[in-house]
């Protein structure tokens, strides 16, 4: 990235000397995020972040259905914000929302169910981003396909929390669209990607210019681009991201295994469908705050809630739905960087953290 922070500065739209090494470099990126999420270089449209990958595709399909009279969109109670956020931008959007269970699995058989002719969009995650509960799309997505009709509903998966650490095959899925991100794994933020089925145009989010194919206006970040690609090309190289996805789950069985021997502390989600970097704990007595601000201390870093609402510390929406405990839950997870001396950073202190806390409650 640094030469491109440092020395490359043109505009990639411009045909100047300046302007072509900035939109090859570009272009490279793209077809190393498209190798690792099995799309062509064409399809993927580069964002700022995964929720606005995640907004593009739900402002622009309901906006694609709106002309025939389909305002409705169908999803889960375990999305993240930003899918009903979206979806609340126009009042007249129909939003029908299915209940999972307490792993947090979808009721995908709800969600066919409820798939009618106003229906513009269904949008599901691949993965969770607070449980890591992986979901079981295929029925839902072969479904939507064998219906087809004059108005063809848009199937779009959020994959940002799956990205980098699972594989995830654009073409495979079979969807309309799908959001990824950078910073999750390894790639630096400022960077992600919504992949766009081959033929399918969907009015742009953004307005006000003719980038990424006038899918997507304003000016590149180019170096931000060049780090999701370079970190993409690691990430594809045989073997890497299963390597990757091993290391990861020894880590987190190991915390979990720490964690859970405390009594009162629980694994939320399905331990046996799940991200292999993700663990959300349930506390029993014990507040999230203070855990995570004695954690802190220890040099340990670890999350309330959603990744995009733990500055808020309110309870979790995707805990509520799933009937547990949402207000005393931590979300930890480890990274391509993350060491065996960084589990057992936690692991020696959480237990007296808790054991401390309930005193101090008991006092």
């Amino acid at each position: 990235m640094v030469p491109f922070l440092r020395d490359h500065f043109g505009d990639p739209g411009r045909l100047h000397d300046e302007g072509r090494v900035t939109r090859v470099a570009v272009e490279v990126a793209r077809e190393q995020v498209a190798a690792l999420f099995g799309a062509r270089p064409r399809e993927v449209v580069f964002t700022s972040s995964g929720t606005e990958s995640v907004d593009a595709a739900v402002y622009g399909a309901l906006a694609r259905g709106a002309p025939d009279g389909r305002y409705g969109l169908v999803t889960s109670a375990v999305e993240h914000s930003s899918v009903l956020d979206a979806a609340h931008r126009d009042p007249a959007t129909n939003i029908t929302v299915v209940g999972v269970d307490h792993r947090g699995h979808v009721d995908i058989g709800a969600m066919i169910d409820v798939i009618d002719d106003t229906t513009a969009l269904v949008s599901i995650q691949l993965a969770n981003h607070e449980v890591g509960t992986i979901q079981d799309v295929a029925p839902l997505i072969q479904r939507v396909r064998e219906q087809g009709g004059d108005k063809e509903v848009l199937v779009h998966v959020d994959a940002c929390a799956a990205a980098g650490h699972v594989s995830v095959d654009f073409a495979a899925l079979d969807v309309d669209l799908c959001s990824v991100t950078a910073h999750t794994w390894g790639g630096p933020p400022g960077a992600a990607a919504l992949l766009v089925r081959r033929g399918l145009r969907v009015p742009p989010l953004l307005l006000g210019g003719s980038q990424e194919r006038a899918r997507r206006a304003g000016f590149e970040d180019v170096a931000a681009i060049v780090g999701f690609g370079a970190a993409a090309a690691e990430l594809a190289a045989p073997g890497r991201l299963a390597a990757e996805a091993t290391s990861a789950a020894e880590l987190t069985m190991q915390l979990t295994a720490a964690a859970t021997a405390v009594d009162g502390v629980t694994r939320y989600g399905d331990a046996d469908h799940a991200l292999p970097h993700l663990v959300c704990l349930g506390v029993k007595g014990v507040e999230a705050e203070p855990v995570l601000l004695a954690l802190n201390q220890h040099g340990v870093a670890v999350h309330s809630g959603s990744s995009c609402s733990s500055e808020t510390l309110e309870p979790s929406p995707v805990l509520e739905a799933m009937g547990v405990d949402a207000d005393h839950s931590l979300r930890a997870s480890v990274g391509w960087s993350s060491t065996e001396d960084d589990v057992e950073a936690f692991t020696r202190a959480f237990p007296g953290i808790v054991e401390r806390l309930r005193a101090l409650r008991g006092a």
